[in-house]
């Protein structure tokens, strides 16, 4: 029989399984149930849009300005929001909470409650990645995509990336890019601004 129709022994290689990590203990409880083996990371993907309309100047009323990943970008138009409208901080919110599972941003911080009027959105990012900290994870990166008509952001990027330095601490890679709509829907229209993020977080 030629070699090549022989039956060839076949070897079976048995692959190893990462040992589990522990949850750190005595923590207080995560924002929602908390798992009870880590794996190495985790990755969430975040999305928020607010609609935007120009500034009323004429009632008298304090301007809530168009706030863009915690740096005032313009007073020009304001966003139609509970809490100070920060698409960024909202979609990294939601990243967040995806990646550990625990639910989406409306559920830990409802439009509907007063506790949440105009408050700075960093407030929902620090509480929600505390919880995730609680749960044995650190944040290894996280890039954002800012879709905006108008004003353009790009000046202001160095400050914003600047502001998630200081939210995540050195060591975490932060990207942002932005771009416009190219005319298309509300956000092209300039009625709305929206943003994206997708977070990887890590068990060291």
């Amino acid at each position: 029989m030629p070699d090549e129709l022989r039956p060839r022994k076949r070897i079976m290689v048995t692959g190893l399984s990462p040992a589990p990590r522990k949850v750190p203990t005595g923590a207080p409880e995560p924002i929602v149930n908390a798992p009870t083996t880590a794996v190495p990371f985790l990755i969430g993907h975040g999305y928020d849009i607010h609609r935007i309309q120009p500034a009323d100047r004429t009632s008298g009323a304090p301007i809530k300005p168009l706030v863009i990943c915690g740096v005032v970008v313009t007073d020009e138009v304001t966003p139609l929001a509970h809490s100070d409208g920060d698409v960024v901080l909202h979609a990294i919110a939601d990243a967040l909470l995806g990646a550990s599972g625990q639910g989406d941003i409306g559920e830990h911080f409802s439009p509907s409650d007063p506790r949440w009027k105009d408050i700075a959105s960093r407030v929902f990012v620090d509480n929600v990645y505390a919880s995730v900290r609680r749960m044995g994870y650190q944040l290894s990166n996280v890039d954002v995509t800012i879709v905006l008509e108008r004003p353009k952001v790009a000046p202001f990027k160095p400050q914003m990336k600047a502001y998630l330095q200081d939210l995540f601490g050195p060591a975490a890679r932060v990207n942002l890019k932005a771009g416009t709509n190219e005319g298309c829907d509300a956000v092209g229209r300039g009625e709305a601004v929206a943003a994206s993020a997708v977070v990887l977080l890590v068990a060291p």
